[in-house]
Order: structure tokens, then sequence, then C-alpha cells
């Protein structure tokens, strides 16, 4: 574990020490604290290992072992993403080859992304970079060709005031995305790419910069996000991830909605809206 992960450790076992309350531990709340949530005292007692030892694990000066982990986790309560990146950090599991080359999408994916013409498709490499999109998920979220592939990101995206008037819920959506960047931080520690993108998204944004220092993870999975579109109106679109095998650092994420209901109506109404645009900017250009 080296200094950059096991420092990442600490700080995010006192992120979660601090939302927990004695009460919610089956301990009495006692006086008030100076500080919010649990003592190191308190959760060394409740994993069945020193306060010393819990104390050099938070300062990043102690390797843990499995069973310490797993305690730990216990006792703080971590969901199945905070445990998953509990153990990445702390160097459990196998650690994945890092492609030196900038990556580029696979071609079994772009040819995937071709034939779903009528589903808002785009893939996701390392960092949330955005490496490949179809032309209903340029329509439904913006076009991709017209920003610089070095920013062609979707957390940075995420931040943009385009973002911000197009998710319903966006403060959810950002949130979930920073949890997300959180976890691809423990899965490329220490990329230059990566610290780029945060030191640029924590100067120009206070609530990406709030967020980031709360810890919150997660791995991207499901979900379901309502879109208020300039074009389509209002879409309650469902979204999904399959990571390819051939590169687990690539995942195509795919939006549908239920048939027969007014978001797959709108789906199909923005298809063809696109498809005219398209059709029109071809026998402009030609």
């Amino acid at each position: 574990m080296t200094r950059n992960t096991s420092t990442e450790l600490g700080e995010f076992l006192k992120a979660r020490r601090a939302e927990l309350s004695p009460r919610s531990v089956g301990l009495p709340g006692g006086a008030v604290r100076r500080v919010p949530g649990l003592r190191r005292e308190e959760v060394a007692m409740l994993a069945a290992i020193s306060t010393d030892h819990y104390a050099r694990l938070e300062q990043g000066r102690i390797q843990a072992s499995e069973p310490v982990l797993d305690a730990v986790a216990r006792v703080l309560d971590l969901d199945e993403d905070q445990r998953a990146y509990v153990f990445e950090l702390a160097g459990k599991e196998p650690a994945r080859p890092r492609p030196q080359a900038v990556q580029t999408v696979q071609p079994q994916l772009r040819r995937l992304l071709d034939d779903l013409g009528s589903l808002p498709a785009m893939v996701l490499g390392r960092h949330m970079d955005v490496l490949a999109w179809n032309p209903l998920a340029a329509a439904l979220v913006g076009d991709f060709a017209q920003i610089p592939a070095e920013q062609r990101n979707y957390a940075r995206m995420i931040f943009s005031p385009a973002m911000r008037k197009l998710y319903a819920d966006w403060e959810s959506t950002a949130r979930t995305a920073v949890a997300q960047l959180r976890m691809e931080a423990a899965h490329n520690a220490g990329s230059p790419r990566l610290t780029t993108l945060v030191n640029d998204l924590s100067e120009q944004d206070p609530d990406f910069r709030r967020w980031w220092a709360a810890h919150h993870v997660a791995a991207r999975t499901i979900g379901t996000r309502t879109l208020n579109h300039p074009i389509a109106g209002e879409l309650v679109l469902e979204w999904d991830t399959l990571t390819a095998a051939t590169d687990p650092d690539q995942q195509l994420v795919i939006w549908t909605a239920a048939p027969d209901t007014p978001t797959h109506k709108g789906l199909r109404f923005l298809a063809s809206w696109a498809a005219d645009n398209h059709e029109a900017g071809r026998r402009a250009s030609g």
C-alpha cells in the first residue's frame, strides 16, 4: 500500500467514523462531544483491536490485515461499494494492469454502439472519460464532438450549467458522479490525469469540492434519472452499465425506457429528430 493510498484509506475511515453516532452502534450517548461521530477508541473496541492499532491505520502508518479490515468495515456499517473501496485501497484485491497508452474504445463496443440506434448509449473509460457515443446519446446529453478530447469527461460535464438544467435531480446525479469518481481514484491511484481532473473541479465548483471531501464512494451499476430535455420534454430513464470483458476499464452505459411509456415515445421522437438533423448537416456539408 503506497503512501497515497494509505492516506486516502485513513481519510475515508475518518470520514465514515464521523457520520456515526454512539447510539447508532449500540453505545450510550454520553456528554456533548467536541467532534462529531465515534471516537477512535470506540471503533477499536467494537472491532476488537487496540486503539493504537486503529489509530495507526487511520494515520496511514500501518497496513491492515483482511480480518481487521472486515471488522472495521462492519463497525463503520460500510455498504458493498464502500467495503470494496477500502479493500482496494489496502491492496487486498489483485491490481489490474494499467495501460500506458491513451485509452480508445474497444472495437466490439464501437460496433454495439452503432447498432443501438434506438437507445442512447456511450462508453466510459478510466476516470469517467467519454470514449465513444452514438447519435442518440449526443442528442440526449449534448454534442460530445464539440468538446475537446482532453475535456471529454462525464464527471466534468455533470458540473456544467447545461447539465444542471438537464437533470431534474441534478444534485443527486452529481453526488453519485463524485462518489463514482472516488471509486475510480482507488482503481487508478496516482494517475496524473485524475489528479488534474479533481484539482480543476475542486477549484471551479464548491459543490464538487465539498462532496469530494466527504469521501463517499459508489460503483457504476444501475439507476433511474429524470431529464428535462429541451426537445423531448421530461424523460424518466433507467440506466445500466455493461463492463467489457476485453478491458474492464471500459463500460457501456445504456439508457432505456419501458415500452409504451411517455419516455419511450419521447426517445423515439428524439431519435427521429436527431436523424433529421444529422441528414440536414450531411447535406449542408456536401
